[in-house]
């Protein structure tokens, strides 16, 4: 795996701990908000750190698996 490959692991392996840490921080809180990305307002929520753990995941998978 080359440079760039390691660093964005790396970052993404960052990301996913984040997502956990607030995924676990808002089911305990019961926290449901909505805010705004882009044009669109969402609903964030536990779910939604979940998700994006998922996705990181799965890069990190791919990335591991390139050469």
């Amino acid at each position: 795996m080359d440079e760039s490959k390691r660093s964005a692991v790396k970052f993404l392996e960052k990301e996913i701990k984040t997502y956990l840490a607030l995924s676990l921080f808002l089911s305990k809180k019961g926290v449901e908000e909505h805010v705004r990305v882009g044009d669109s307002k969402i609903l964030i929520n536990p779910t939604f750190y979940k998700e994006r753990m998922k996705e990181a995941k799965k890069i990190v998978t791919e990335l591991r698996k390139s050469r």
